[in-house]
């Protein structure tokens, strides 16, 4: 059994928390004609006034983040890509610059410019290289580096993903995929069963899985494993339908 690698999803930023609450950065004085701008983007301040006579004391770059986030849930990824440059640049605390670098990667992701998702994580390695964001910069690092086709790369990257948090289950998912294409079967399957136990379940690592089992020799659990994943996905896109009807 092969497996095309565009039907992998990778992790995309997801782990992170969401330690925000909800905020209006906009200067008391400012008024905003909510006809002619979008009332996310005001929260942004950029369009409304020169960036050059704003100093970083009248930004709260963590609440930029909250904006840019909100921007990738509604699939306005380029929007998403500046919003976060801006927190970056605004950003006085590391943790914060760091996660602003690491969604800023995951935006262009979304664009598939890899080139430029592979510079933003490594801006946020470059701030700390172990830190809480780390570990989520390293395992979609080696995302944008394998659609970029640097394979060999993306594996240590995924593997450092998994040193920094052995608890991420999306590192381990990663991680296996990368084995299973260079036919290291029982590695990648002890990932996947790894990502499942810490609550990291999909449809992908189903279907990832099955094919380690396959290469193992274990065609009948093969077989019921992916049996499982084509019922997830199935269940997930009726899900889907069903939202989109309800919206």
């Amino acid at each position: 059994m092969t497996k095309e690698p565009e039907d992998h999803k990778f992790s995309e930023g997801q782990g992170f928390t969401d330690p925000y609450e909800g905020f209006d950065i906009d200067p008391p004085e400012l008024e905003v004609d909510t006809d002619q701008i979008d009332p996310v983007d005001s929260h942004a301040l950029a369009d409304l006034i020169d960036e050059d006579n704003l100093g970083k004391d009248n930004v709260d770059a963590a609440k930029l983040v909250d904006v840019g986030l909100d921007y990738i849930r509604i699939n306005r990824h380029e929007q998403a890509t500046e919003t976060f440059e801006r927190a970056a640049r605004y950003a006085d605390r590391e943790n914060v610059e760091q996660e602003a670098w690491v969604n800023k990667g995951v935006a262009h992701a979304e664009l598939e410019e890899y080139d430029a998702a592979i510079g933003a994580y490594r801006e946020a390695l470059d701030i700390d290289a172990d830190s809480e964001h780390a570990a989520s910069a390293e395992t979609n690092l080696a995302y944008a580096l394998w659609e970029f086709g640097r394979t060999e790369e993306a594996l240590e990257h995924a593997e450092r993903a998994v040193e920094l948090d052995p608890r991420f289950g999306q590192a381990w998912y990663n991680r296996g995929f990368f084995l299973n294409e260079r036919g290291l079967a029982e590695e990648a399957l002890n990932a996947f069963d790894n990502a499942i136990r810490l609550g990291y379940r999909s449809a992908d690592l189903l279907e990832e899985k099955a094919i380690a089992l396959e290469q193992l020799g274990e065609d009948e659990r093969a077989e019921e494993v992916a049996k499982e994943a084509e019922e997830m996905r199935s269940t997930n896109e009726e899900q889907l339908i069903d939202d989109q009807l309800t919206e």
